[in-house]
């Protein structure tokens, strides 16, 4: 028999023509000079392996807000004054977070010894026995939730998701949110309750683990993490707690009341690169939770986190034990009343400085919330919303009032992750808008008598990739049209109207944990009718219906 032969990568070049062989020594040899060439800087001083560039070296900023590296693609940035809202790419890394990732960039290590070492750190950082570096805190929901499922048994690793003794984790109702998809993804079954003893009933040998999501509303009720973990640690069920934006204290309250594991995001108010999530608790688990992620080949491979993002979210978390928050929220709320004062004198208008919820919430940030009547204004708050959305620069906040029959309006800006130069761009854009606003038109509807769409209608819903079968049950009187809607999976009820022969209806699909709202709008013709529904965050899809 033949011996096998291994092939060389420049073999292969070779053969495929990429290099002839006459020509492979002089092809390889500037690589290899510039390889062995040392690092010199500005002086002409030869550099060090893994040496930190000199300033003339380290990359800098080659544009401004109207011209970057964003613009140059067709991006337009914009100034942030919603938070740290994922869609609207999180928070701003701190400095120092920015310097640790550059840095880390510049060396190779192994990430066993990395996270060895960031594991003790991340422990004393936040009072817990162990941490680790994760991407996002979903992903750290994941890790846990297939630690508590397989621990670090090899086999049972490589089972998963197909093959677990372990497939249930117990929540309480109040808990379910879009984000518990980090467990659903694991395969497992969520099994909700409302009650201590009815934990008690639900929790079996196919208990991985129990998922409370934190809220300090539950603190001083049968309900508290502390009371739910104590029930738990008879059984022997670890207690995940997703502390996701709120505040890495000390001491850790969620490990205090007998939570196992804790997850935070990294990139939300500690600042750190936006797709990091820090999980800390017992050291077990929480290197189980790491065997089962990257570079591991095991069940969260694809979660891979760098050492950039490992090495940035040690500098924030560092940075978060440094910061004088106390100092922090009064600058912020000195922020908030400098836009509150920009706005008097501007009739109707009213600017209500809001402070940071309490410890143990979301995104505690400080804030100015604007209130006016668009019938003396001239502008409804989601007409402010889309003219600053659509201006230069590019100005990004909630509003609330649509005319003609929801008048009194509002807009509300989140200052935390902003800076003193936007405040008062932001500031001046409103205050020029409210004082001096285009005009707007009311909505034209249409008049004559309204198309009858009472009856069963079979329904398309074309999305980008894939369509949708559903079923309207429409019932009408004059204008007024309610029904039912049966999707391919949930059910609801629709509202709406119809004006001569445009329709508009409007339902909210019981996603658990993340109601989906749809709005339908189109025209009716005959026994067809057809549109665009708008699925919030979803984007838009178009939508066509037959009447049986």
């Amino acid at each position: 028999m033949a011996e096998k032969r291994i092939w060389s990568r420049r073999e292969v070049l070779k053969q495929t023509g990429l290099i002839s062989a006459a020509g492979a020594a002089s092809a390889m040899a500037p690589s290899l000079q510039a390889v062995a060439a040392p690092l010199k800087d500005a002086k002409g001083a030869a550099g060090k392996a893994g040496q930190i560039l000199t300033k003339e070296q380290v990359p800098f900023t080659d544009g401004d807000f109207s011209d970057n590296l964003y613009t140059r693609i067709g991006v337009r940035p914009l100034i942030n004054c919603r938070g740290t809202i994922t869609a609207i790419s999180g928070s701003t890394s701190l400095p120092e977070v920015k310097q640790a990732m550059y840095n880390a960039s510049l060396y190779h290590v192994r990430l066993d010894e990395m996270m060895e070492a960031l594991g003790a750190e991340f422990g004393k950082l936040s009072g817990a026995e162990w941490g680790i570096a994760t991407t996002g805190t979903a992903a750290a929901t994941c890790l846990s939730t297939v630690a508590c499922i397989a621990g670090t048994d090899v086999e049972k690793s490589q089972a998963l998701p197909y093959i677990k003794k372990k497939d249930q984790v117990v929540i309480p109702k109040t808990s379910r949110n879009p984000y518990d998809i980090g467990v659903r993804m694991c395969g497992v079954e969520m099994v909700e309750f409302s009650s201590p003893e009815e934990l008690r009933e639900k929790i079996s040998e196919r208990t991985a683990m129990i998922y409370i999501l934190a809220n300090p509303k539950w603190d001083d009720t049968p309900m508290s993490t502390k009371n739910l973990a104590a029930i738990c640690r008879e059984h022997g069920v670890p207690v995940f707690v997703d502390a996701a934006a709120t505040e890495l204290d000390l001491p850790n309250p969620h490990i205090e009341a007998g939570a196992d594991l804790v997850a935070y995001s990294g990139g939300k108010n500690m600042r750190g690169p936006q797709s990091s999530g820090l999980l800390i608790g017992k050291k077990d688990l929480c290197k189980a939770a790491y065997f089962q992620g990257a570079p591991h080949h095991n069940y969260g491979r694809a979660m891979k986190c760098s050492k950039e993002e490992a090495m940035g979210l040690l500098a924030a978390v560092r940075a978060w034990r440094k910061r004088d928050h106390e100092a922090e929220q009064t600058m912020w709320m000195g922020w908030a009343q400098s836009i509150a004062d920009r706005m008097q004198g501007l009739p109707s208008v009213k600017a209500t400085v809001y402070p940071a919820t309490p410890k143990g919430t979301i995104d505690r940030s400080p804030g100015v919330r604007i209130s006016w009547d668009a019938n003396v204004v001239g502008i409804t708050g989601s007409e402010m919303a889309k003219l600053l959305d659509e201006g230069t620069p590019r100005i990004v906040l909630g509003g609330t009032g649509t005319r003609p029959d929801h008048m009194e309006s509002s807009v509300a800006i989140n200052v935390y992750i902003m800076t003193p130069a936007e405040i008062k761009i932001v500031a001046d854009t409103i205050y020029q808008h409210l004082k001096n606003p285009p005009h707007f038109e009311n909505p034209v509807v249409p008049t004559g008598t309204p198309a009858a769409v009472a009856g069963e209608w079979a329904v398309t819903i074309h999305y980008v990739r894939g369509t949708g079968e559903q079923k309207f049950v429409l019932k009408q009187d004059g204008n007024a049209v309610t029904g039912d809607q049966h999707g391919e999976i949930y059910n609801a009820t629709m509202s709406g109207s119809v004006h001569a022969n445009q329709i508009a209806l409007n339902s909210v699909l019981p996603v658990v944990g993340y109601p989906l709202p749809c709005h339908f709008t189109g025209k009716v013709d005959g026994n067809r009718m057809s549109g665009t529904v708008t699925l919030a965050e979803y984007g838009v899809a178009e939508w066509e219906a037959v009447r049986g």
